[in-house]
């Protein structure tokens, strides 16, 4: 026989005879570990919400999620006196909670997030001009909004409410006719107000935000101010303020994160990055961070 031949074929046997041994002496561990990662729910990917859209769509998609990436930001909107929700602090740092659950989302999308103010009675139209992205602000969902914007799923939920100074003779709602309440223009609670039957014995007073309403409610030009139980909550119990929140409400509602009507493949994504978030318990992290719970409603 050839010695040549007769090499190659020992060489052969030992090559799998190496394999064998070094497939039967796999780690356990490794394997199990490999079997496990299958189960786990794999990242939102920079293009999920175009691969999870129908085959028969995919030339129809919008542009909106392509161009967040392209521009590599996302410009959020909000009135920057919405505390907890989004405020500026006393390093004039806009923080809160939408603050630090769209930073998140941000940077799974590896983009950066730009906290952009606007007017409160205005920001329809600053996004509709595409001076934003979306509005993330504790923003309430209502039929006037749902029908000019695109919303997200509801993430939290909220109470309107009356707050009065603790040393107030206002106990109850009934109290409150005849009184001057301040509201923030251009928000729900206004139009539920406007609405309520409690509004032609009451004299209204907008204002431009609620920390505005506030203030003026404890130098005395207002009797009460009709706001987000979140907003009243976070200051009783963060800044000790001596207010006291009437029994009962006007309205429950729900709150939502507001893109333009055409630009359904960024809400997507957002909304696949807050359910993952949910799902791997980040978004419990700063839900507890800034409510001591988790309050939010993400499924």
């Amino acid at each position: 026989m050839n010695k040549r031949f007769f090499r190659g074929i020992l060489a052969g046997l030992a090559a799998i005879s190496m394999m064998s041994a070094a497939t039967g002496c796999a780690d356990p561990n490794k394997e199990a570990d490999k079997s496990a990662s299958k189960t786990t729910t794999e990242p939102y990917t920079k293009y999920s919400a175009e691969e999870e859209a129908e085959n028969d769509n995919s030339s129809k998609l919008d542009p909106s999620l392509q161009k967040v990436y392209d521009n590599k930001k996302l410009v959020l909107g909000l009135d920057a006196s919405f505390p907890p929700m989004g405020f500026t602090d006393e390093s004039n740092e806009i923080i809160g909670f939408d603050i630090d659950v769209a930073q998140e989302v941000c940077d799974r999308m590896g983009i950066e997030l730009v906290k952009q103010p606007i007017n409160w009675d205005t920001k329809e139209e600053d996004l509709k001009v595409g001076k934003i992205d979306c509005i993330w602000n504790g923003m309430s969902i209502n039929p006037a909004r749902a029908e000019v914007m695109n919303l997200s799923e509801p993430y939290m939920k909220n109470e309107m409410i009356f707050v009065v100074p603790a040393d107030s003779d206002i106990k109850s709602m009934d109290d409150l006719s005849g009184k001057t309440v301040g509201v923030q223009t251009g928000s729900s609670a206004q139009d539920i107000l406007e609405a309520s039957d409690l509004f032609e014995n009451i004299t209204e007073t907008p204002l431009e935000d609620n920390v505005t309403a506030l203030n003026q409610m404890e130098l005395g030009f207002s009797d009460a101010v009709f706001l987000d139980s979140v907003v009243a909550n976070y200051l009783i119990t963060s800044h000790n303020k001596n207010y006291v929140i009437l029994d009962g409400n006007l309205e429950s509602e729900e709150y939502a994160i507001g893109f333009r009507k055409e630009d359904q493949t960024l809400r997507d994504e957002v909304q696949n990055q807050l359910h993952a978030m949910k799902e791997d318990g980040k978004l419990a992290e700063i839900s507890t961070k800034w409510f001591g719970s988790d309050v939010t409603t993400v499924q």
